[in-house]
C-alpha cells in the first residue's frame, strides 16, 4: 500500500493548473498500473479539517475535530497495488508526483480482513 501525504496549506496554495498537472501525472501512473494488472484499489481522503480524532483513555472516549496528528503533512490518500518485487513498488512510489512535493510511504498489507 502506498500512503500519500500532502501539506494541506501548500496544496491549497497551488494554482488549478499546477494541481491539474499533479493529478494528470498520478492518473497516468494509475492507468499504467491498471494495464499491467498491478492496481488493486485506491482513494483520496477528505480534508484533515473534516476528520474526527477519537482517543479512549480509562474507558472514556474523547472525540475532537481535526486530524489525529498535528503534523504539517497529513495523509491525503492511499493506493493499493500488487507488484512482483519491492523494487517495482519503490519505482512506482518514486514516480508518484506527491513524492516530489511532500512524500509517500510504502507499507506491506498484512493479511486481509474477513468479511
Amino acid at each position: 500500500m502506498m500512503l500519500i501525504f500532502q501539506n494541506t496549506a501548500a496544496a491549497e496554495a497551488m494554482s488549478e493548473e499546477e494541481m491539474g498537472v499533479l493529478q494528470n501525472e498520478a492518473g497516468e501512473i494509475w492507468q499504467e498500473l491498471v494495464k499491467t494488472g498491478e492496481w488493486v484499489s485506491g482513494a483520496g481522503l477528505a480534508s484533515p479539517s473534516q476528520a474526527k480524532a477519537i482517543r479512549v483513555r480509562g474507558g472514556v472516549a474523547a472525540v475532537t475535530d481535526g486530524p489525529f496528528s498535528e503534523a504539517k503533512e497529513q495523509l491525503a490518500g492511499i493506493c493499493v497495488f500488487e507488484t512482483e518485487t519491492l523494487e517495482r513498488a519503490v519505482e512506482i512510489a518514486q514516480r508518484w508526483p506527491d513524492a516530489r512535493y511532500w512524500g509517500v510511504e510504502l507499507r506491506e498489507v498484512l493479511g486481509e480482513a474477513e468479511g
